[in-house]
């Protein structure tokens, strides 16, 4: 299933958004690092969302994560173990630049992942519209918009340059990066970015983004926005759903509190909600907590007034990403001390 007839490309993050890992210490990032692929643990949802898009036939599913190049052999058995299939695997050079002696880049997102973004479109012979995974624990976000406006040409090769400087990447770096720029075949091709919630921070900390930006608390809820998109079916949505009633034990009420969260932000239209009340009529769910489940979605369908059409995601208002930088690195800041305070507690 393709909306609106252009192709489309999923890119993912794997820590925090496809994986459960712990960074936010030494001692977890000492597990993190050396743990088998069999003990590493998939977010809830994550593994049946990812499995649902791949059957959709999509143009490609690109994972581009953080973790050192050195894990790639255990994190591919691991994607292999979930029965996940992928088209493109970027991981960090981590060793390799600290070889060099470029310690800044152990801590650099932006450079890094924008960086892997922009060499995948240009080098890319599919003009593909594409929708963005990540998390909220580094500048997830942040670069997913800025890419996606480049790519548009909201933002130009100089207003990378700026940015570039402001996060003092490396000036090879920053050369490279605003040469792939300026390759760029311009066509706004950001349909949507989805933020994971993993440290439990409220969404509105990314209204500075725009409407593209959803941010999300589990994976039930991504997935009917992918309804809304018509990139995946009512059914296939109901089905990351009650996996996670199923599998991981999330309460029968949570579909439905999932669903009016979405209803409030107006990510949702009237045609989302009759498609996904037809999905639940259908379903062939025996079990008590499906049942549940099912019945408190149709329930807050039911009382949930929608509109005809959802908001738009188009940007309207340009983002000042230079401003905009320490904010964010702020909030990243923040949501890491308080992932870290609830831990001691």
């Amino acid at each position: 299933m393709q909306g609106g007839g252009r192709p489309i490309v999923y890119r993912w993050d794997l820590d925090k958004t496809y994986l459960s890992t712990d960074f936010d210490s030494l001692r977890g990032l000492f597990r993190t690092a050396f743990e088998p692929a069999s003990d590493k643990r998939t977010l809830p949802g994550a593994q049946v969302l990812l499995r649902e898009l791949s059957e959709t036939k999509p143009a490609g599913i690109h994972i581009l994560s953080g973790s050192p190049e050195q894990m790639r052999k255990v994190l591919e058995e691991k994607l292999r173990l979930d029965g996940i299939a992928w088209d493109g695997f970027v991981l960090k050079p981590s060793l390799n630049r600290l070889l060099r002696g470029q310690l800044r880049f152990l801590r650099d997102q932006i450079s890094y992942k924008l960086g892997a973004l922009l060499r995948s479109r240009v080098t890319s012979s599919i003009d593909a519209d594409e929708v963005m995974f990540g998390d909220d624990a580094e500048a997830d976000a942040y670069v997913y918009s800025m890419y996606a406006d480049l790519c548009a040409g909201r933002m130009l090769p100089a207003d990378l340059a700026q940015v570039l400087a402001a996060a003092r990447a490396y000036e090879n770096d920053a050369a490279e990066l605003v040469h792939l720029a300026e390759q760029l075949n311009h066509s706004d091709i950001g349909r949507r970015i989805f933020i994971h919630l993993e440290r439990v921070q409220p969404s509105a900390v990314f209204d500075p983004f725009g409407p593209r930006v959803c941010a999300f608390h589990n994976y039930f809820q991504p997935a009917v926005v992918l309804v809304e998109e018509g990139l995946l079916s009512a059914e296939a949505a109901l089905r990351v759903g009650l996996a996670l009633v199923a599998i991981h034990s999330f309460s029968p009420e949570a579909l439905g509190a999932s669903f009016q969260d979405l209803a409030r932000k107006d990510l949702l239209s009237a045609s989302t909600g009759q498609a996904l009340r037809a999905a639940v009529a259908a379903s062939d769910a025996r079990s008590a907590d499906k049942l549940a489940a099912l019945s408190g979605l149709d329930a807050a369908i039911t009382r949930t007034a929608l509109p005809e059409r959802a908001l738009s995601t188009e940007q309207v208002n340009k983002i000042d990403y230079v401003s905009l930088l320490p904010e964010d690195r702020a909030r990243a800041l923040r949501a890491k001390h308080r992932a870290r305070s609830r831990r001691v507690r």
